[in-house]
């Protein structure tokens, strides 16, 4: 789905607290309407009464719902680079069956809330240029990361770096993602564990 940058752009960019805590409540609002009722069900209506502001408050702030779930989608991007920024700046372990599991653990605890709540933002979130763009400068630096880091550390014997790269950032990515949102998930754990069997044993056999 494609639609165009003006509806969905907030219309009101909060400049006192008061504000923005209105806006905060009504994307907690609307995260909660959209996980329980769905996307098509979770009309601004029931996002401006979960929110306890009217709807003409609401309207103030964004023009449709689409607009609010790009926001949505945007701060779950936000928080996904926010986790993965704070993992490095501690440090990374040496090992890179360790390395692995941190940065699994990150993307899975960026997702493991809620799952409907995913599937709403995979599968009807319009895809504004601004959105793609971002999404795209997101992947393209965790690729480059990733490729560095391959390059530089001892255990890895894959022959073709950049390309593993890829792979392992868009693995990451899509089977947490897919796997957090079924309805019938297996447990984190379990989860964690073999994708970072199966990642390790793949950058670690022989060229």
């Amino acid at each position: 789905m494609t639609s165009g940058r003006r509806g969905l752009a907030p219309r009101k960019q909060p400049r006192q607290l008061r504000a923005e805590l209105t806006r905060q409540r009504i994307l907690e609002a609307a995260a909660h309407v959209f996980e329980e009722y769905g996307y098509a069900a979770g009309t601004t209506n029931r996002i401006a009464e979960r929110a306890r502001v009217s709807i003409g408050s609401l309207y103030q702030y964004y023009p449709n719902k689409d607009a609010i779930l790009v926001e949505l989608v945007t701060r779950h991007l936000e928080a996904g680079e926010a986790s993965v920024g704070r993992r490095l700046a501690e440090g990374l372990p040496e090992s890179l069956e360790e390395i692995l599991r941190e940065y699994v653990r990150a993307t899975i605890e960026n997702h493991v809330d809620d799952p409907r709540l995913l599937r709403v933002m995979a599968e009807e979130t319009p895809r504004s240029a601004e959105l793609i763009a971002r999404v795209n400068a997101y992947e393209e630096e965790r690729f480059r990361h990733t490729q560095e880091l391959f390059e530089n550390h001892p255990e890895v014997r894959v022959a073709d770096v950049e390309a593993a790269a890829r792979l392992t950032v868009t693995t990451v990515e899509l089977v947490v993602h897919k796997v957090c949102a079924a309805p019938d998930p297996i447990g984190t754990r379990r989860l964690e564990d073999e994708l970072v069997a199966m990642l390790h044993r793949y950058l670690t056999g022989p060229a």
